[in-house]
């Protein structure tokens, strides 16, 4: 094991005075980003505004400056239910701050609190939609939401389809993009096609802005083919940021009023092999040494944030056991853990978890260990750290740090280009920006694919979509002139005309009809004009491991069980009467619509300490489908793990499901380093009954939405065994 250490340099942010008309607390100024978004918010010749403000640089207080003032009404999108409901906390704390004089109501709904509601109420989930967003300055949620309101999933067949979205989006003139630097292609289609269809339908000006650390440029260009004016907020940029490296210069800086946005962090680079656990051996190796860090430095609080799920799991009963015998305590927080779970996770003295913290969520942390799978997965989690000065503990004394301390579990490749080649960026001690090491993360890194093509080959269904529900005939008449207006903006923006769209939808539809003896549906279409995508594989779990009895009832995808859970099978029927005794015996409500599409449910007894062994196993012929090069609903699509006691009741009803796909006669590991493709896409190994027996699949297959991006980049290999080039 290799491991360098470097020093970052604090990062001071320049500060403006308050113009007159905007009123602030007594004793704050605003950043020169805060002010400028406000006023670039506020200019009638500028649609689109981003800001790309380091994190911890008050980008929230940016965004929200136009509605403490009394002048806007604005809807939030985070992409994460712990990041919303931190930002809802840090709102109030500005409402209470600034003393508005009329206070701004404020709501916050996820799909989950949607469901509920709809259930207790005895009411549509459009009117609880609906009475959410009313009389609301502030409506908080997350972009599935609100891409779905969009495309008329919460109506009834007889609804008009701007029923929802023809209300909310006259209510709101500022919509508000978090993070959003996170999302891949499918949801930045979707981002344009909804401003697109907001701007054409509203004749009242409506203002977007997006958070995020670094603007899409691919969102950039396309917003320039729809001739929207955009305006982009860089305080790097226009030199607003300062790095200084002496106690002088803090003084000086302080002094001119820049103020202190992330402070001076020491930075351990630990070299592992890229092997599957490595990150996870490491951490039991080191902790005891983790454990003297806490020990040494009393007051220290710490995050551990991991790739993957069953490693947090594995870990935390670990660490947990150490720290409580000297008083510490220990917390997790990962998509698998409960809404207790995580929110207790915040006041633990260390908590592990994985990308469910590093988006956004505003921890009090001074020491950080983290892994990542990408250049911006690095970028990203080191922001958690230096953010902070200090807490205030459960007695209410005022904790200060005194040092920042960070690890990253780096590849060997990585640590070997920073820092052992002769043109190396980094030597070990050495002080550095943090711009500079972005910038050289950025530059050596593992970057991931943008999938460009995304956009005219499967970008445009959502427009198309949206086009035909606004011929609908309860609103036809009302929005014509808009409607061929947001079709010539489509096809602009995408490349493609919608009159080839529509020949692709129907040409899709037929053959789904065609092969499954189906009346309706298309579900290549409904894939993509979804938001994430559907899973198909997505199972009930009953989580025994779980402290909170409520809490149990989860979802998860069918290629983590088998990997990384030991379960045991479970009927739907006891699954259901299961959670409704267990709702009635807690008086905690469940909703239960989230199981309604799972295709199995299970209880989660364990998690295993290896990866399990498995594989999809298809009836038919692989290489006739993977000859094809489309993409394709199949069925008879299988799980084989010939140790696995319960795979066979899977399979009863996975092999019946039809499955967006796509196959490739590659195998997985190869596919992923040709296409760059990122760490949790759904891609995974496959045989036929000619390679059952084969110790690696020779090929692969890529379910949903997944399915649709692999199909932008298959054309690279149909290229190499001599096929034609494919274009859009």
């Amino acid at each position: 094991m290799t491991e360098y250490k470097i020093v970052l340099k604090p990062v001071y942010s320049e500060t403006v005075e308050t113009p007159k008309g905007i009123e602030i607390p007594d004793g704050w100024r605003l950043a020169w980003h805060q002010l400028e978004t406000f006023k670039a918010l506020q200019d009638p010749d500028i649609d689109v505004v981003f800001n790309t403000a380091m994190t911890g640089d008050g980008k929230s207080l940016a965004a929200y400056l136009g509605v403490l003032q009394g002048n806007t009404e604005a809807i939030a999108l985070y992409p994460t239910n712990e990041l919303a409901r931190d930002q809802e906390n840090q709102i109030r704390k500005y409402v209470e701050d600034f003393q508005t004089r009329n206070e701004p109501r404020i709501a916050r709904l996820n799909s989950a609190e949607l469901e509920l509601y709809a259930e207790n109420e005895g009411i549509k989930k459009s009117a609880a939609i609906a009475t959410h967003g009313s009389q609301r300055e502030i409506l908080i949620t997350n972009p599935d939401i609100f891409h779905y309101l969009h495309r008329g999933a919460y109506l009834m067949p007889k609804d008009s389809p701007d029923k929802l979205w023809g209300r909310i989006d006259k209510d709101f003139n500022l919509f508000i993009f978090d993070e959003f630097h996170i999302f891949s292609a499918p949801q930045i289609a979707s981002v344009l096609n909804t401003i697109l269809l907001i701007k054409r339908t509203n004749k009242k000006e409506k203002k977007f802005l997006f958070l995020s650390a670094t603007p899409d440029k691919d969102l950039i260009e396309r917003l320039d083919k729809a001739k929207l004016r955009y305006k982009l907020i860089d305080p790097k940029a226009s030199n607003k940021y300062q790095f200084p490296d002496t106690e002088g210069r803090f003084q000086e800086l302080e002094k001119d009023q820049w103020r202190l946005v992330t402070r001076a962090i020491t930075l351990h680079f630990v070299a592992l092999e890229s092997a599957n656990k490595a990150s996870e051996t490491w951490l039991k190796d080191n902790l005891t040494l983790i454990l003297q860090h806490f020990l040494e430095h009393r007051g220290t609080k710490g995050a551990i944030i991991l790739n993957s799920i069953a490693s947090v799991k594995r870990l935390t009963p670990l660490f947990a056991e150490v720290f409580q015998k000297h008083g510490l305590t220990v917390g997790e927080n990962t998509g698998l853990s409960s809404k207790t779970v995580k929110e207790r996770s915040l006041a633990c003295d260390l908590v592990l978890g994985t990308s469910t913290i590093d988006v956004g969520v505003d921890f009090k942390i001074n020491f950080l260990i983290f892994e990542s799978a990408d250049s911006g997965s690095f970028i990203q989690r080191l922001g958690r750290l230096g953010r902070h000065q200090g807490y205030v503990n459960a007695d209410g004394q005022e904790i200060k740090f005194t040092q920042f301390v960070a690890y990253t579990l780096a590849p060997n490749y990585l640590i070997e280009r920073l820092f052992e080649k002769a043109d190396s960026p980094f030597t070990t001690n050495g002080i550095y920006d943090r711009a500079f090491l972005s910038a050289n993360i950025y530059m050596t890194y593992r970057k991931i694919n943008d999938f460009k093509n995304y956009y005219s080959r499967w970008g445009a269904l959502q427009s198309f979509d949206l086009y035909r529900k606004l011929g609908h005939k309860t609103i036809a008449q009302q929005y014509a002139a808009s409607r061929d207006q947001f079709r010539a903006d489509c096809e602009q923006v995408f490349g493609v005309s919608l009159g080839k769209v529509a020949g692709k939808v129907k040409a899709c539809q037929l053959e789904w009809q065609e092969k499954f003896k189906k009346d309706n549906g298309n579900p290549i279409a409904e894939d993509a004009s979804s938001f994430r995508g559907s899973s198909p594989l997505q199972c009930g779990l009953y989580d025994m491991t779980e402290p909170n009895e409520g809490d149990r009832f989860k979802t998860y995808d069918l290629s983590g069980i088998l990997s990384n859970l030991e379960v045991e099978p479970m009927t739907e029927a006891g699954f259901m009467r299961l959670l409704k005794e267990t709702s009635e015996r807690t008086g905690q409500p469940i909703p239960k619509n989230r199981f309604e599409y799972c295709m199995g449910f299970m209880k989660l007894l364990s998690y295993r300490e290896e990866r399990s062994n498995w594989k999809f196993a298809y009836n038919g012929d692989l290489k006739e489908v993977a000859d094809s090069w489309k993409v394709q609903v199949l069925s008879g699509i299988g799980v084989w793990q010939p140790d696995n006691r319960w795979i066979d009741k899977v399979n009863e009803r996975l092999k019946k499901q039809a499955i967006v796909a796509y196959v490739l006669n590659h195998p997985v590991s190869e596919i992923k380093a040709r296409l760059l493709l990122p760490m949790h896409f759904q891609i995974y190994g496959i045989c036929d009954q000619q390679t059952l027996l084969d110790p690696v699949p020779s090929y692969a297959i890529a379910f949903g939405q997944s399915a649709l991006l692999l199909d932008t980049l298959a054309y690279t290999f149909k290229n190499k065994k001599g096929g034609e080039i494919w274009i859009a």
